[in-house]
């Protein structure tokens, strides 16, 4: 390939923002969420999952990022010590090997939690360097021994400070107040939004005004929490609307795969598992009998939104996509 063939393609990846692509759907378009691998793992699982769903056409693929996490270990002479671990490196390389692998565009997640003002406009600086235009702003969770989420040290508290910084970097304004002929770096940010409310927020209405705060700072659309119940979708998304949040809200859908989530996820997200479904889960002996009802209720869900014409769907794959593949051939 000539070298005007290479630029000319990473022009137009660069040029596939998802809030253009979601605009200009002619049918319901899904996407999907990988984690990144673990340490001392290579990313031969996380192509295969790719290579399993890409003949449906995603038109986008997010990668989430990990904070460090602290760890005690014990030495020989019985003393502690506290140590830094990050577990799954390597998020932005993932993302642009994915997306230079397979021509589909990446939203790296980019997180409050863990990281720095700093440390943030070297990601981004990084991602624009890597023609990746596509982000998703979370505050991300607290650090394992903390009962309240706490920023780092100049960093940021919650999701719509980060935000803004994305907002300034995209009008050429960076930390550094004495940089010169700064340039704008034109990213599409999303934000999570969460149809059951967030477990922090005292009440809903207080959980929607802070998420038309993101907005208001320049998010681009929204992707939900988990979900079950597609009415409670629906109705997140009127609310929205009478507040005067007008971004296209993409519903985020997890296939449940195995027994222990039917306790686990209400647990960790706080969300509603309906009646029918828990009913189900609860007769099952084996998680594939739990994956076999969970893929059924995904497409299930799946069907419903698209006749009811959303845009765009998200799948929350954490690595499993046998079950995906047979929900999006069923669906698409």
């Amino acid at each position: 390939m000539s070298m005007s063939c290479i630029f000319a393609v990473r022009e137009i990846i660069k040029k596939m923002r998802v809030i253009d692509t979601i605009n200009n759907v002619q049918r319901t378009i899904f996407s999907f969420e990988l984690l990144p691998p673990l340490k001392g793992s290579n990313a031969d699982r996380l192509y295969k999952t790719i290579e399993n769903l890409i003949d449906f056409d995603p038109k986008y693929i997010n990668i989430t990022t990990h904070r460090d996490e602290m760890e005690f270990m014990e030495l020989p002479d019985g003393s502690i010590i506290k140590q830094t671990v990050r577990k799954r490196p390597g998020t932005v390389a993932i993302a642009a090997s994915i997306q230079n692998r397979y021509g589909i565009p990446v939203v790296p997640h980019i997180l409050c939690g863990g990281f720095t003002k700093s440390e943030t406009e070297h990601v981004l600086i990084d991602l624009n360097f890597l023609n990746i235009t596509n982000v998703l702003a979370l505050r991300g969770d607290g650090a394992k021994n903390q009962h309240v989420f706490k920023p780092e040290i100049n960093g940021h508290a919650n999701a719509n400070e980060l935000v803004k910084q994305i907002s300034d970097i995209k009008n050429g304004i960076y930390l550094d107040k004495n940089l010169k002929n700064n340039t704008p770096l034109d990213f599409c940010v999303g934000v999570a939004g969460y149809p059951e409310k967030h477990f922090e927020a005292p009440n809903m209405e207080t959980d929607l005004a802070y998420l038309k705060q993101k907005v208001d700072e320049g998010a681009d659309y929204i992707v939900t929490q988990m979900f079950f119940n597609n009415s409670v979708y629906y109705n997140f998304v009127n609310e929205c609307r009478k507040i005067g949040i007008t971004v296209p809200i993409i519903p985020g859908v997890k296939p449940v795969h195995m027994k222990n989530q039917l306790t686990v996820l209400p647990k960790i997200f706080n969300i509603d598992i309906p009646q029918e479904l828990a009913t189900e889960l609860a007769k099952c002996n084996t998680n594939d009998d739990a994956q076999t009802v969970g893929t059924e209720w995904a497409i299930y869900q799946l069907k419903d939104l698209v006749a009811n014409n959303v845009p765009s769907m998200h799948i929350y794959t954490y690595g499993v996509s046998d079950n995906v593949r047979k929900i999006v051939k069923a669906v698409f």
